[in-house]
This record gives structure tokens, C-alpha cells and sequence, in this order.
């Protein structure tokens, strides 16, 4: 990782890399994963579900976020 090597001091530890796919594509986690030796955990999540009731109004939706980015 590009952290490790630019950044990292002696006395800090290894960066921990994360991977986020909007789709489950196992042809381009592999791809990007393929020369990692480190250990590797893999999970999936729902947004929606990680946002707790009370923040959800106040919060843009995710079509409004990629009609932002796409502008």
C-alpha cells in the first residue's frame, strides 16, 4: 500500500487496506487482491441499516449523492 510505503513510520503498524465494491464482482476482487500475503476478512453491509433512525432525514440518500457526483 501506498501509505506503507510514502507515509509509515517505524513505530507505526502495517495500514489495514479496505476494498469497497458497490456489487458483489468476484473477477475484480480478485484482481485486487490477488498479491496480498496479509490476512483478509470479507463482509457485506446495507447502508441503509447503519444509520441510525434519527440521522436519516437529515442525511442526502444515495441517489441524491451519485446525482451530485454525476453533475
Amino acid at each position: 500500500m501506498a501509505v506503507n510505503h510514502q507515509m509509515k513510520t517505524e513505530a507505526d503498524n502495517p495500514t489495514l487496506g479496505l476494498l469497497i465494491c458497490k456489487d458483489m464482482d468476484k473477477v475484480e476482487a480478485q484482481y485486487a487482491l490477488e498479491s496480498t500475503s496479509q490476512p483478509l476478512g470479507i463482509s457485506s453491509y446495507e447502508l441503509s441499516k447503519l444509520i441510525p433512525e434519527e440521522f436519516r432525514g437529515s442525511m442526502p440518500t444515495i441517489e441524491e449523492i451519485e446525482a451530485e457526483l454525476n453533475e
